[in-house]
């Protein structure tokens, strides 16, 4: 319970200031004038096309290189408040051949140029394309991403109380494409991360399990509702000091799996998502194969303006029919920095709790309950 408290306590304050520092719920114009300097600061556009009513932007712009037109969207769409943007793009030339544009909410032509729309989710298309279609799944202990983090476990831990764990991953798109003439997009890629355990109370603190997962996948975007499915492999491999201190019988766990996750995305920053899978071709062979997952997340709309920083909170659920189902729980909490990124992702500082059967390698049958905190890079 105590642990309970030092993680409820921060989250509920850091909540409760937050909306001292930052904006209401941004109103059109003040969209209008953030979208207006994003532009001129960044792309050196001056664009006096650019309408926005209720929340979605709407501006022509000249014909824009594939990168451009992606770094635009995204950034756009993560202004507070914007719940869509399309682009109309016009040649040099002004094409004699009208196209005709979209009515906006009010039923009249959003601009009178000659418009190819497309809006916040059409990403570019090709080979290596930029962006993603499925967001990474914030409180997910097994999301392949770039992260460092300090946990402290209560009561008795096989291997230490003070644990620092350390993830290295990425999610590739190899290409994408739109589904025949739909708004359907679809991409397939590669993800793949990096998981360590080490015990800081060793003198040298001890590495005491990394786990691999590699996969194959696929996913789909229509509007806010998106899927994500893979076929992956995993191993786990226990620390040599680690093994040479404990005498722990090894056990060679490695298992090939896939599973689905559908993701639908609210208003106000709101994310749902569920999906579950099974194992095959396992070591050992009784391991129990299915599983399901489910979760919820929250990205502030809102924005603490000194520091151009957002808070965010996200919980993860897991059931493993291994466990009996017994339910797993991971929760972060804490800000995203919008202005500063590395390798176009974001910096998160989270607040994390975990309590459930452990997500690390052959220890997936121990209880442990931590508390924690780190640092993650999430595009």
């Amino acid at each position: 319970m105590n642990s309970v408290r030092l993680l409820v306590f921060p989250v509920i304050s850091l909540f409760l200031v937050a909306p001292s520092y930052s904006d209401v719920i941004p109103n059109d114009s003040y969209i209008a004038g953030y979208a207006t300097g994003i532009l001129k600061r960044d792309f050196k556009l001056d664009l006096s096309s650019l309408i926005v009513r209720n929340g979605i932007i709407t501006l022509s712009v000249p014909q824009l290189s594939s990168k451009d037109r992606a770094q635009i969207l995204k950034m756009l769409s993560e202004i507070p408040g914007v719940n869509s943007v399309k682009l109309l793009e016009t040649d040099n030339q002004q094409r004699s051949a009208a196209i005709t544009s979209p009515p906006t909410e009010e039923g009249t032509p959003a601009s009178s140029a000659s418009p190819f729309v497309s809006d916040s989710t059409a990403l570019p298309t090709g080979f290596l394309p930029a962006g993603h279609l499925f967001k990474p799944l914030l409180a997910d202990p097994r999301w392949a991403h770039f992260s460092a983090a300090y946990r402290n476990y209560v009561g008795d831990n096989l291997d230490g109380n003070n644990n620092g764990s350390v993830s290295f991953g990425e999610t590739i798109p190899f290409y994408r494409a739109n589904l025949g003439q739909s708004t359907i997009q679809w991409e397939a890629g590669l993800q793949a991360g990096v998981f360590s355990d080490f015990n800081l109370d060793a003198r040298s603190s001890d590495l005491i399990n990394t786990d691999f997962i590699a996969s194959a996948y696929s996913s789909m975007r229509k509007g806010q509702l998106s899927a994500f499915a893979r076929i992956y492999h995993q191993s786990s491999h226990l620390g040599d000091e680690f093994l040479l201190r404990t005498r722990l019988e090894r056990i060679n766990l490695s298992y090939e799996g896939a599973d689905l996750r559908f993701s639908q995305e609210l208003p106000y920053g709101v994310r749902i998502y569920g999906g579950g899978g099974g194992i095959f071709h396992k070591n050992p062979s009784t391991i129990k194969p299915w599983s399901v997952q489910y979760g919820i997340e929250f990205r502030s709309p809102w924005r603490i303006n000194f520091a151009a920083m957002r808070p965010i909170l996200a919980v993860d659920f897991k059931n493993f029919e291994q466990n009996n189902w017994r339910l797993d729980v991971s929760a972060r909490a804490g800000v995203q920095f919008d202005n500063f990124g590395a390798f176009n992702r974001r910096l998160q500082f989270l607040i994390e709790y975990y309590n459930g059967n452990s997500p690390t390698g052959q220890f997936n049958k121990e209880a442990v309950q931590y508390l924690g905190i780190g640092a993650h890079y999430h595009f």
